[in-house]
Order: C-alpha cells, then structure tokens, then sequence
C-alpha cells in the first residue's frame, strides 16, 4: 500500500511530510494540556481563600470608598465572593474592574482575590550569573531607612516594615486601567484615549508620569539653589545632633506643609524625619530616582510664605493635591 497521502485537490503529498504533521498534532496535544492545567491553576488560585489571606496578612485596606462601618465591610466581603466564582479566563479579564470608572473603587482585597501571586513571589536566591542575594546589595538597599532582606517590587510597595510605616498605597494608586486588547492608548477606534485619562502609556500598564514620579525623581537640587548632588550637599548640612540635613531649611522656613494626602502617612514621616537620617527624605526626592526630572509637587501655602514672589520653577504651579490624593474630611 503506497504511504502517499492524496488531497481533495488531487495534490499529493509525500509520506515524509507525515513526521512532521505528527509532531504537530504532538505539541497540539501539549498546548491543550497546558491551557487546561492554566485554567485549572486560576480557579484553583480564584478559590483558595488561605492563600488570599496570607497575601493580606498584615496588609493595611486600602479602599478607595471605606467607611468603616459594618455596611460597607459586609458588602467589601460580597464584592470579593463574587470575584472567586469567576472561572473563566476571559470574564476575568475582561471584568469590568480592570477599567475606568468602575477600577477606581477597587479594593486592595478586591485585587489580590486573583492577583495574590504579587506578594507571594520572592527574589531569587542566585542571580544567572550565580551571584547570591544575601552577598549582594541592591540599589534600593543602599539608604538607611530600608532594612531586611531584598524583596520584590510589590512587597517593597506595599508590605515591607518601612512600606507600611510611611505608605498607604493602593493598587489601583498605580493601575488605574488598561485595556488587554491594545498596548497603545489612541490608536484605534476601541482603545483608550491618549493622554492622562487613559490609566496606562504605550506597553505600560501604569501611566508612570503620575504614579511612579511621584516618589522616583530625580533630586531638585536647581530648584534650592544647591549645586551638586545630596551626597556633596549634605556634609554641610548635617552634624552627629542634627543629622537628618533637610530639615535646615525644611523644619520652619519652606513647603513645611507637605505629606497631606491619602497615599502617605503624613505622621509618620514628619516623625521619621525629626528622628533619623535624611533618607528618611531624599529616598523618595532623588535617592531611588528612576527618571531625570522630578515631579511638580503642588506648593501649599505655609506659615510664613511669600507668596508675592513665585521662582520661576514653580509658576504654574498648583496650590492644591490633585482631587484623587486629597484627604476626605
């Protein structure tokens, strides 16, 4: 019997070409394999509520909308049960909490029902290149007010002791939207719009120029009239009794108004810094700068301001927080 294989068409195909339509079948097989162990791994994460928990252990709630009262728990409690009776991949990801306005209410809890492999994750104990961890300092290990191990982005965000101390962050402080079927806001009909409103810049996730600068510029160093960098700035600023070098100027005289808004404990900082270093200050203001500029920071009025003279770097500048970070009274 001939092993020749002949089409509809009348083309005939060769029985070496048969290997190859096997081997094809073969990884078929596999991919559907791993698409269902995929799937099953999600319900499985969807419905173990331990792991969720352990993921909250200690975790502040960060709710967009909290009113503390039993209501409001009771119905925090009902948006999360309803999140783990998703089992379908594309309802999850199409869920309308992942886009505007509906993201802007969503609860830390609400996130990490499906997302909880953010904080479970950890840093790898060798680099490629067999470079431990423990014999390693990383670049946001260098300032004084981060102790412990390295830890992954997330954590270092929202769980570690100094995070917990002085932050409150949310998740949805930085995602504020996206949109699974385009990377690059504008750029067709459906996609979001360019610009702020959109949540996310192109292949980002995040929009960074009003998340991630926040607390990763670079230190302003032209708008104090200093020359250099803090490094070369500080030694004259700072004695064994006075050690923290910002508040020579920032104690009484300028922007004493500072920290009021609902993704920082104010408190705690203010208290940080009267009692330790100034990493406690320049670790947000230039010491992990992942950018070239700074962030304008609004300038609130303060005790004793001149607001008859503006410098030039800060016309045009706001008054104000942005509604979004305002403390509701």
């Amino acid at each position: 019997m001939s092993n020749d294989v002949e089409s509809n068409d009348g083309e005939r195909y060769f029985s070496r070409n048969a290997p190859a339509a096997r081997s094809a079948r073969v990884w078929t097989l596999l991919a559907s394999i791993a698409a269902i162990a995929g799937v099953a791994a999600h319900v499985y994460g969807l419905t173990d509520g331990k792991r969720v928990a352990e993921a909250l252990g200690g975790l502040a709630p960060a709710t967009a909308n909290a009113t503390g009262s039993k209501g409001a728990a009771a119905g925090a409690d009902d948006a999360v049960a309803a999140l783990r009776k998703i089992t379908d991949y594309e309802a999850a990801r199409w869920h309308p909490l992942h886009f505007k306005p509906a993201i802007a209410t969503a609860t830390n809890e609400q996130c990490l029902t499906c997302h909880q492999e953010v904080l479970k994750t950890t840093v790898s104990a060798k680099s490629p290149a067999g470079v431990e961890a423990q014999n390693s300092i990383a670049w946001y290990q260098t300032l004084d007010t981060y102790a412990g191990r390295q830890e992954t982005f997330h954590s270092r965000h929202l769980t570690t002791p100094f995070a917990r101390q002085t932050m409150n962050l949310s998740c949805n402080f930085c995602h504020q939207g996206h949109d699974p079927r385009e990377e690059a806001p504008g750029s067709s009909a459906t996609a979001a719009p360019q610009g702020k409103e959109a949540g996310f810049t192109l292949r980002k996730v995040v929009d960074p120029s009003s998340t991630c600068l926040l607390c990763h510029g670079s230190f302003p160093a032209e708008n104090m009239g200093l020359a250099g960098t803090w490094h070369e700035n500080r030694e004259a600023l700072e004695t064994d009794e006075a050690p923290n070098g910002c508040l020579s100027c920032h104690a009484e005289q300028f922007r004493t108004v500072r920290h009021r808004v609902n993704y920082l404990n104010s408190d705690a900082i203010e208290a940080l810094a009267k009692a330790g270093s100034s990493d406690t200050c320049f670790g947000c203001h230039g010491g992990r700068s992942w950018f070239r500029i700074s962030y304008p920071y609004p300038r609130h009025p303060w005790p004793g301001m001149d607001a008859s003279e503006v410098p030039d770097w800060a016309k045009g500048r706001s008054a104000e927080s942005r509604p979004e970070h305002q403390i509701k009274k």
